[in-house]
């Protein structure tokens, strides 16, 4: 029984029924971060990993090398009995691998997040790579479970000492800043694209060890979900400042 699935009462808008992969090819390996997301339309929705590049190329950091394997609806768990994601963490010669999951604010889905982040940071490990987590946010209806999902992704990184991005919790510092902040979608529960622009803030600043604070407002994408993303300064730098003081606070 998929645990993620019951959480996703609106998933079907954004749902694909094969996996979404984006990979941008190596051709030298100087200069590179490799980096594989294991997770499901939380990852892919706006291509998240797809802007990261974008902001890595804007400012003139190591080429940002990306693949996924995400699945609609896929828990961990879920991954974990597929066998692709192993697959690619083998061969892939990564740096970092994402490890994303549904909220796992329930008992049940934070125990399914702990054993299968474990079960993975072992085969991560194995290939060379650190394990990091990818820290989401509960859906609008279920707002009141955002402590619990932060507190979950805070357990799973810790349990393998892994890389903790806070995606979540730069979600509540920009409320904090602006309550009207668009960050969901339509359906309440996807990132809108100001919301994957936060999310790709976060792990800019994580995985490349530099202030998200000044980059740009405007990005071009080499993606087929999105081509572009244009913010006003003023909403980009409150976006900016919320990534930076939730990698703080983590």
């Amino acid at each position: 029984m998929k645990i993620f699935r019951s959480c996703l009462l609106a998933l079907a808008l954004f749902t694909c029924p094969v996996a979404h992969a984006s990979q941008t090819q190596a051709q030298t390996p100087k200069g590179e971060l490799r980096v594989l997301f294991i997770g499901n339309s939380l990852t892919y929705a706006n291509d998240l990993p797809t802007i990261v590049e974008a902001l890595a190329e804007a400012s003139k950091q190591k080429r940002f090398i990306h693949q996924s394997v995400a699945l609609p609806n896929f828990s961990l768990q879920d991954q974990w009995e597929r066998g692709e994601a192993q697959k690619v963490i083998a061969q892939g010669k990564w740096d970092v691998v994402v490890l994303q999951q549904g909220p796992s604010g329930l008992e049940e889905s934070r125990q399914s997040l702990l054993e299968y982040t474990r079960r993975f940071a072992d085969k991560i490990r194995a290939a060379g790579a650190k394990p990091a987590l990818y820290m989401v946010w509960p859906s609008e209806p279920r707002f009141n479970d955002f402590e619990r999902v932060v507190e979950s992704y805070k357990l799973a990184a810790a349990e393998v000492k892994g890389i903790l991005l806070p995606v979540g919790q730069a979600w509540r510092e920009a409320w904090k800043r602006d309550a009207k902040l668009p960050l969901y979608a339509e359906d309440r529960f996807h990132p809108s694209v100001t919301g994957s622009y936060l999310a790709a803030l976060v792990i800019y600043e994580k995985l490349f060890g530099a202030s998200a604070i000044g980059l740009p407002t405007s990005l071009r994408l080499r993606s087929k979900a999105l081509d572009k993303i244009a913010l006003t300064k003023e909403q980009a730098a409150l976006l900016q400042t919320a990534a930076s003081e939730a990698n703080k606070k983590f």
